[in-house]
C-alpha cells in the first residue's frame, strides 16, 4: 500500500459519514503518487496526514427571529483548513444542504485552488444550513447579524477572510460586514465580495464565470483552437452561470442552456446578451425560477426532468453544484462529441465522470483550477483594501485573465513534468499541492 493509499484509508475510517469530503480527498490523493514518489520529504514530514485534517473546525448555533417574531435556530460553521501560505480564504454558503462533510470538502479543495492562484492565501470554508430564499430582507439581515456575532471572533484581515458562495451575494455580505464593523469598531478588508461603495472590487461578481471561460480558452489554445462558434451547454443560472454565458457570447461562442431546481432550458439558436440580462434580473432581482420564465418565450424549450447534458455541444460548463454531472451524463456528452468540459462549480462531476473525461483525453478542467477566478479576484480585492485603492474594471479583468493563464500553465506544466501531459486533474492537484507542501515542510510539524 502506497503512502497516499494509507492516508486515504485512514480518512475513510475516521470520517465514514462524510461522503463529499471522502470524494474530494480520493480525487486528490489519487493523482499525487508521481510527486510523492519523487519527493520522499513529504512522507517523512507527514504532509498528507496533516493536509487532510483541518487546522480548526468551528461550529456554533445561530438564533434569529422571523418577521412574525418566531425564533429559529440554525447551525453555523467555519472550517479553517490550512494557513501554510496565507490567511484562511474561502466562501460562506447558506443552503439547507450545508453540513460538515460539504464544508470540509469545499475547504480541502480551496487549499489547492488558492495555491494555484499564485496569491498568498490559505484555504477555508464556512456557512450555515439557513436558506435565504423566500426570506425577507429583514429576516436575512437578522440572521446575518446573529451569524456574524459569533463568527467575528474567529476571523480578521490577517487571519481569515470569508467571501460569498452559494446564496451569499452582495446583500448578505453587506449585512455581515456591517455587523463585523459594528462589533470590532474597525473598517478592514475582512470580507470580500463587498459593495463598490465600501471596498468592493469591480469584476468580482463576474470573476468566477469569466475565469472558467478564460481557462477553457487557454486549454483550446494548446490545440490551436478558440471558442469562436462553439456551442456550449451551461448548468445553473446563478452568478457563475450568468457570467460564463456572458463571456462566451463576448468570445463568439453560443451558450444554449441554463438550469435551476425547477428544470432546464434550451435556447436552440443560442443566447443573446439581452436574454442573459433577463435571466440576471430573474435570479438577482425577482428571485424566480426558469419554469415560469420560459413560459411563452419563443425559441426556448423548458424541460422539467433530466439535465442539460443531453444537448449535443462542443463545450460543457457545469456551474451549479457538486455531483451534478454523473457517469451517464459524461457518456452522453462524449457520445455527442464534446471537446471541452470546464467546471465552474466546486466538484460538479462525480469520480466516475471525471475518470471518463480523463480517459477520453478531452480538454477537461477540474473546478479547483477553472473556477479559481472568483477567489483570485477576492485576493485582488484584499490587495485594493490594504492599499486603500480601487482599480478600474479593465485593470481587474486584465489581472484576472493573467491569473487564469498562469493557473492553466502551472497545471499544464506540472502534468507534463510528472508524465501526465494533458491531464489537468493531475496537473492542478500536483501544482497546488507542491506549493502548500513545501511551505508545510519549511514551517515544521505544526
Amino acid at each position: 500500500m502506497t503512502y497516499a493509499q494509507k492516508v486515504l484509508a485512514d480518512v475513510k475510517a475516521k470520517n465514514p459519514n462524510e461522503p463529499e469530503f471522502i470524494q474530494a480527498v480520493t480525487e486528490v490523493l489519487g493523482t499525487l503518487e508521481p510527486v510523492l514518489k519523487a519527493r520522499k520529504k513529504y512522507e517523512d514530514a507527514g504532509v498528507l496526514e496533516r493536509l487532510v485534517e483541518p487546522e480548526r473546525v468551528i461550529m456554533f448555533r445561530v438564533p434569529w427571529t422571523d418577521d412574525a417574531g418566531k425564533l429559529h435556530v440554525n447551525r453555523g460553521y467555519r472550517v479553517q483548513y490550512n494557513s501554510a501560505i496565507g490567511p484562511y480564504k474561502g466562501g460562506l454558503r447558506f443552503d439547507s444542504t450545508v453540513n460538515l462533510s460539504v464544508l470540509k470538502f469545499l475547504g480541502f479543495e480551496q487549499v489547492f485552488k488558492n495555491s494555484l492562484t499564485t496569491l498568498p492565501m490559505g484555504g477555508g470554508k464556512g456557512g450555515s444550513d439557513f436558506n435565504p430564499k423566500g426570506r425577507s430582507d429583514a429576516e436575512v439581515m437578522r440572521f446575518c447579524q446573529s451569524f456574524m456575532t459569533e463568527l467575528y471572533r474567529h476571523i480578521g484581515p490577517d487571519t481569515d477572510v470569508p467571501a460569498g458562495d452559494m446564496n451569499v451575494g452582495g446583500r448578505e455580505i453587506g449585512y455581515l460586514f456591517g455587523q463585523y464593523k459594528r462589533i470590532v469598531n474597525e473598517f478592514t478588508g475582512v470580507l470580500t465580495g463587498k459593495g463598490l461603495s465600501f471596498g468592493g472590487s469591480l469584476i468580482r461578481p463576474e470573476a468566477t464565470g469569466y475565469g472558467d471561460v478564460y481557462f477553457a480558452a487557454n486549454m483550446l489554445a494548446t490545440k490551436g483552437d478558440t471558442l469562436e462558434g462553439k456551442v456550449c451547454s451551461i448548468s445553473g443560472s446563478g452568478n457563475v452561470a450568468q457570467y460564463a454565458a456572458q463571456k462566451l457570447v463576448q468570445l463568439g461562442a453560443r451558450p444554449v442552456t441554463f438550469s435551476d431546481r425547477s428544470g432546464w432550458i434550451y435556447v436552440k439558436g443560442g443566447m443573446s446578451q439581452d436574454f442573459i440580462d433577463e435571466v440576471k434580473e430573474l435570479k438577482q432581482v425577482k428571485r424566480g425560477e426558469l419554469a415560469e420564465f420560459a413560459k411563452g418565450k419563443k425559441g426556448v424549450e423548458f424541460h422539467k426532468d433530466g439535465r442539460p447534458w443531453a444537448v449535443p455541444v462542443d463545450c460543457a460548463f457545469p456551474c451549479a453544484r457538486q455531483n451534478e454531472l454523473d457517469g451517464k451524463d459524461a457518456d452522453t456528452l462524449l457520445k455527442n462529441g464534446v471537446k471541452v468540459v470546464g467546471e465552474g462549480a466546486n466538484m460538479p462531476s462525480t469520480l466516475e465522470a471525471v475518470d471518463k473525461f480523463v480517459k477520453a483525453k478531452i480538454l477537461y478542467s477540474p473546478g479547483k483550477a477553472s473556477n479559481a477566478g472568483g477567489v483570485a479576484t477576492s485576493g485582488l480585492e484584499m490587495s485594493q483594501n490594504s492599499e486603500r485603492l480601487s482599480w478600474s474594471a479593465a485593470e481587474v479583468d486584465e489581472k484576472l485573465k493573467g491569473i487564469m493563464k498562469a493557473i492553466h500553465d502551472n497545471a499544464y506544466e506540472a502534468a507534463k513534468a510528472f508524465g501526465k501531459k494533458g491531464n489537468y486533474v493531475a496537473g492542478a492537484n500536483i501544482a497546488g499541492f507542491v506549493k502548500v507542501a513545501d511551505a508545510m515542510v519549511a514551517q515544521g510539524y505544526v
